[in-house]
């Protein structure tokens, strides 16, 4: 039986092809009656949109591509998810690409893959520096996610260094004085963890708390096994804090484990926060504070613009005007208060 097209629609419901066209495209000026009919009839027929043909009368493709550094890193995959969701709604396909935080690899991304078969990019960049950013002239739409930010590109991020300070006076509310930083780092550098560093600085400076270079634990990667060990070596170098702000929930999890096998009660001895509020953290023991970001509200804000900036660079000439300054877009956290930290304050 062959596929049924926009004419059958037509006949079907007795309107014009181009009636049909305006109820798919959902042109505000058809009757509500008009546009009843013609769904009722495309949905009689089985009648499909061909996307792929609408996308390409308009110079496009209908793919976007979202670049990672790490797909089973759970915030990623978490956000992956929100990200092909939102795209659905706007009948657009998702094309993910891990890029491993390999410079290489993220400048392959900002170039379009060399190729013209993705309309845009939603880029988590890692290894990219600010001059890598700077000149993009041929490349395609990029809305870039986290802390490196350029002027001239649309930007979506929460804001991490004064979630880092939220959490850092939460534990402080506590009665908590000796408080390591998992995965902190020299915060003059431009990264998420540079960024959540500073939060937690200025936190205990608010509380009269000296800061000690020592309280940062560096880690190789942020993962469960880098939290573990970096708690680990504390431990075994003689550190007794009675906090742990995690710069992700990662972290948290290995560090959770870590005190566990050296007999730290957690929250009693040690209260614990992490960030990004992933799964994970809902079920691990005890149950893990941290601070959550609206990863639905990135997705969407992040794509919203991405197709803001496509529609923009494949209008036809002249049919455009005004045309949009780069967007700085923060997007709200809350902190998630759960047995690792609440309701164990010390005096």
């Amino acid at each position: 039986m062959a596929r049924p097209r926009i004419k059958d629609v037509a006949r079907h419901a007795g309107v014009s092809e181009k009636t049909v066209s305006n109820v798919i495209n959902d042109y505000a000026h058809v009757s509500d009656r008009t546009r009843q009919v013609v769904r009722e009839a495309i949905e009689h027929l089985g009648y499909r949109v061909n996307l792929a043909g609408r996308h390409l009368r308009k110079g496009r493709t209908g793919i976007i591509a979202l670049v990672v550094p790490e797909l089973d890193i759970p915030y990623f995959a978490e956000l992956t998810r929100h990200v092909i969701r939102e795209a659905e709604q706007r009948s657009l396909t998702v094309l993910i690409h891990q890029s491993g935080a390999d410079r290489a690899h993220e400048l392959a991304a900002l170039a379009g893959f060399g190729s013209t078969f993705v309309d845009g990019i939603i880029l988590s960049p890692l290894a990219l520096t600010a001059d890598d950013l700077r000149d993009r002239t041929g490349f395609p739409p990029t809305v870039l996610l986290g802390e490196l930010l350029e002027e001239g590109a649309d930007h979506v991020a929460i804001d991490n260094e004064g979630a880092a300070r939220e959490a850092t006076r939460h534990l402080i509310g506590l009665g908590r004085r000796t408080i390591l930083a998992v995965g902190g780092r020299d915060d003059s550098g431009l990264g998420t963890a540079e960024a959540r560093t500073r939060g937690y600085r200025a936190a205990l400076a608010e509380a009269g708390i000296a800061y000690d270079p020592a309280a940062l634990l560096p880690v190789d990667s942020f993962r469960m096994p880098d939290g573990a060990r970096a708690v680990a070596r504390a431990f075994e170098e003689g550190a007794r804090p009675d906090a742990l702000l995690c710069l992700n929930d990662q972290l948290a999890l290995g560090a959770l484990r870590a005190l566990h096998e050296r007999g730290v009660s957690v929250p009693e001895d040690v209260a614990v926060i992490g960030f990004d509020d992933v799964e994970g953290g809902r079920f691990s023991v005890p149950t893990l504070s941290t601070v959550a970001p609206d990863k639905a509200a990135v997705a969407k804000v992040a794509v919203q613009l991405l197709q803001h900036r496509i529609e923009e660079a494949t209008a036809p000439d002249g049919a455009v005007s005004g045309v949009q300054a780069p967007q700085d877009r923060i997007v709200a956290h809350r902190l998630v208060l759960r047995e690792s930290t609440a309701g164990h304050a010390r005096r």
